[in-house]
């Protein structure tokens, strides 16, 4: 593939760049998301402490540099997809996420200080690909064994 300018693309191409595109789906930010983390599985990054401690009003303004939401906001398609800042009040908005999801991402109780950037990619791929949990497996094999 080369590079050829816009000026030239158009006398070839129909080219809109006015075009609107459409916007990422909440899986698709949280897919994005993973995928960031992934691309740095050794990195540690800080956690926020004691989320579920905090006041709402607090919570929302809780921020830590060098955390999993912080490497969220260093990229330029999430921040143009609306992004606004590392901020958990503004991850739980942009990725739709419920306190209790976030919790489960940036929440130093899980984890300690930091968290491996390879870890938080799991557990973003959780909330895309949910377990299921305890209680649902024990159901499915007592399902499997009662129509055998």
């Amino acid at each position: 593939m080369r590079y050829e300018p816009r000026e030239r693309l158009q006398t070839i191409a129909d080219v809109h760049p006015d075009m609107e595109r459409r916007a990422m789906t909440r899986d698709e930010r949280l897919a994005r998301w993973a995928e960031l983390l992934e691309r740095i599985p050794d990195q540690r990054l800080s956690t926020l402490s004691e989320t579920e401690y905090q006041p709402t009003w607090a919570r929302k303004t809780m921020r830590n540099a060098g955390s999993p939401i912080s490497v969220a906001f260093e990229d330029a398609v999430l921040r143009a997809e609306g992004l606004q800042d590392d901020t958990y009040g503004e991850a739980r908005r942009f990725f739709e996420l419920s306190d209790w999801e976030l919790h489960q991402l940036v929440c130093s109780c899980h984890s300690g200080a930091t968290v491996r950037a390879e870890t938080a990619a799991r557990n973003v791929r959780d909330i895309l690909e949910p377990r299921p949990g305890l209680f649902a497996m024990l159901l499915n094999a007592l399902l499997v064994v009662r129509s055998s």
